[in-house]
């Protein structure tokens, strides 16, 4: 296995960035990064890794969905009480990667998360299917626990909530938005000479430049 591992290779020549075709402002490319995964691969262009601080002094990292995508933040959505809940509040500096092999593209993130607005989580919430929203309000999420006392816990609120049109948000679930502080556009290019721009905020606008491959 670790003679095939280290004898992989893949060139990449699917793309090109330009610097004299990149806009001023890094969320129209990331949107239009985004919308380009979307076609290429709708189950899970999504998916993206967040990286936090952990609590106990290290680093953490998981897949999450991104949920939106505004003019100036990433949003997506968990358990507040969760590992990486707890971890975002305590320092809310994270790192977030999206990889698309289809298009041989990667963005990286940094930045700041803070909690969504009670009104933004109600209504995301909302939107979800029954099941994910008892899910919710069952899952002790990132806390070791017996499957069994989890399938007690969903039959309990399934009955509490039964007859219930709409079903309240737990206030321990919401979302986070992340504002980018710095945003990295990576395109695949032969010979690993990658494409590679880095957009830094400056205060309200940003500056760009070229990092080498």
């Amino acid at each position: 296995m670790s003679d095939a591992v280290s004898s992989a290779r893949k060139d990449y020549a699917k793309g090109a960035l330009h610097k004299e075709d990149l806009p001023a402002n890094p969320m129209l490319l990331l949107n239009q990064w985004v919308a380009d995964a979307a076609e290429v691969d709708p189950e899970d262009y999504n998916a993206m890794c967040i990286a936090t601080h952990s609590l106990s002094g290290g680093s953490n990292g998981r897949i999450v969905l991104l949920r939106a995508l505004e003019d100036d933040c990433l949003r997506f959505f968990t358990n507040y009480e969760s590992e990486k809940g707890k971890e975002i509040l305590a320092s809310p500096q994270v790192a977030c990667i999206f990889f698309w092999k289809e298009l041989e593209r990667q963005l990286r993130v940094r930045g700041k998360a803070v909690p969504s607005s009670d009104a933004v989580s109600d209504a995301y919430f909302a939107s979800r299917p029954r099941s994910s929203q008892i899910g919710a309000w069952a899952s002790r999420q990132s806390r070791q626990g017996e499957e069994v006392k989890l399938t007690e816990r969903i039959i309990s609120y399934q009955a509490q909530f039964e007859g219930q049109d709409v079903i309240p948000r737990p206030p321990f679930w919401g979302g986070f938005e992340i504002y980018a502080d710095e945003i990295e556009f990576w395109q695949g290019r032969p010979s690993r000479l990658h494409n590679r721009y880095l957009y830094t905020k400056q205060g309200p606008s940003w500056s760009l430049g070229r990092l080498d491959p």
